[in-house]
């Protein structure tokens, strides 16, 4: 289940005890073990020849990578171009695999990782940054071996035709999203970036029709203010979104193959049930967000932008209906095709676009790539793949914990301050004896001791305690 994206403003004193708890309490490793960065000291950093025999060369295509600032493990770079009668995508992904030798030390720790986790003090990587932030990483101005997905998409967006390949490729610049947007809307922007925004809306109306769901939530920044803390909410950017369904759509077309070929690793989610529906629809009612009579949960999730604290709290609340995404193995534990979709996206899906920071990208793409190439699929990955679902679902609940940690540690320094005060909630679920209550602003969610309320109802909380230390946030009814 995703969470609000979180940026912390404030010096590194204010957040010091509270993180270093953090990194304690779920274990996080500073760094990586010896043998593991002894074997990444010790392989061939010849990028432009790496483990592959045969390797296209596609050095000619003005590649550009799209991140946040600063960002150092570049898993992806974009180029666009018109052709017949509609798009041509050349989308890179970095090429991980031979920088990895299967059950060495670089991948036994990948294993136990799962996937990089991220704290407002810096990263716990998957691999040592000199592959995931230097060697392996797409970035500009050096040759860097690559997987390059060609996807031929007609004038309304409909896969004509993909594929993937191992090639080389030159990225020209690393542009951030702000930077990118920024052209856009000056008008200044180059021709393959106009085509990123073309496309993105393309795709984007595509999602609209199948009824599909992507979670834009909105950055929350904390910012000291005083002597206390407030949240700040910053919205997703329109090239965000389109960059996105850009990986959506390389992931679509990695699912379609392993299907057609008969193994691989899906991304997967259930459909939002009646219940959870219900329950959002009460918590919009009670935030003021309108769901007309036949709009669908996809409808009403995009036209929420999180600008304003009731939006970002009724995103927020979406995520908690979108639960239970998994993977699942082409071939196995999947009971009817219905098993093999993402419920939310409305497609079949599968992860292969972040290789560098998600271990089951690396084996799903060796798997396509294998499959793209008529050949036989390396016996690593083949081996890989039963074990994968528990592994990669372990990796999400650590990472999740650590996020909601987080955000707990953030919300008590905001709320720190205002103990004893009262605040608007909705009650956004019920239970014998309590219920889950939504703060408007800041939009927090906690549980409360309280009979006979019903859900969807406005009710007044009082803050009994905002303790960083603890991380501990108690409310009681008014």
């Amino acid at each position: 289940m995703p969470l609000p994206r979180l940026r912390i403003a404030m010096s590194t004193e204010d957040l010091r005890p509270g993180l270093q708890q953090i990194r304690a309490e779920f274990e996080i490793p500073r760094g990586f073990p010896a043998d593991v960065e002894a074997e990444a000291r010790a392989i061939d950093a010849d990028g432009a020849g790496s483990g592959r025999p045969e390797r296209a060369d596609h050095r000619h295509l003005p590649f550009v990578t799209i991140d946040p600032p600063g960002s150092k493990d570049l898993d992806q770079a974009f180029f666009a171009e018109r052709a017949k009668g509609g798009y041509r995508v050349h989308y890179a992904i970095a090429d991980v695999a031979p920088f990895v030798p299967p059950e060495g030390a670089i991948d036994r720790e990948a294993w136990r990782r799962g996937l990089t986790r991220y704290l407002p003090d810096g990263k716990a990587p998957l691999h040592p940054t000199a592959l995931s932030d230097d060697r392996a990483s797409l970035l500009p101005d050096v040759d860097r071996p690559a997987l390059l997905w060609t996807i031929d998409l007609d004038a309304s967006g409909a896969v004509q035709e993909s594929r993937l390949e191992p090639t080389v490729v030159r990225s020209l610049r690393a542009y951030s999203y702000a930077e990118v947007q920024s052209a856009l809307d000056s008008g200044s922007a180059e021709e393959p970036l106009r085509h990123l925004r073309e496309i993105g809306r393309i795709l984007e109306a595509r999602e609209v029709e199948r009824d599909g769901v992507s979670l834009n939530l909105p950055s929350r920044e904390v910012a000291r203010v005083g002597s206390g803390y407030v949240f700040r909410y910053e919205r997703v950017l329109p090239v965000e979104q389109w960059n996105a369904q850009i990986s959506l759509l390389a992931g679509h077309c990695a699912a379609t193959i392993m299907l057609e070929g008969g193994i691989g690793v899906l991304r997967t989610l259930p459909p939002v049930d009646r219940r959870r529906r219900a329950t959002l629809e009460r918590a919009a009612k009670g935030l003021g967000i309108e769901w007309p009579n036949k709009a669908s949960l996809g409808d009403v999730v995009r036209g929420q932008d999180g600008s304003t604290p009731e939006s970002a709290a009724f995103l927020t609340q979406a995520t908690h209906a979108l639960r239970g995404a998994g993977y699942t193995v082409v071939g196995e534990g999947a009971d009817g095709a219905g098993a093999m979709e993402h419920g939310a996206l409305r497609m079949k899906y599968a992860h292969v676009t972040a290789p560098l920071r998600r271990l089951v990208d690396r084996y799903a793409n060796e798997i396509v790539v294998s499959l793209c190439a008529g050949k036989p699929v390396p016996d690593w990955a083949a081996k890989g793949l039963p074990n994968l679902p528990e592994t990669m679902a372990d990796a999400d609940r650590r990472s999740d914990a650590v996020e909601a940690a987080v955000l707990n540690l953030a919300e008590s320094l905001v709320l720190a301050p205002h103990v004893g005060s009262t605040f608007r909630a909705t009650v956004i679920d019920a239970e014998e004896d309590h219920a889950r209550i939504m703060l408007r602003d800041p939009p927090v969610v906690e549980k409360v001791k309280a009979d006979g309320v019903e859900l969807g109802t406005m009710v007044e909380v009082r803050l009994v305690e905002a303790d960083p230390a603890r991380r501990s946030i108690t409310f009681e009814l008014a």
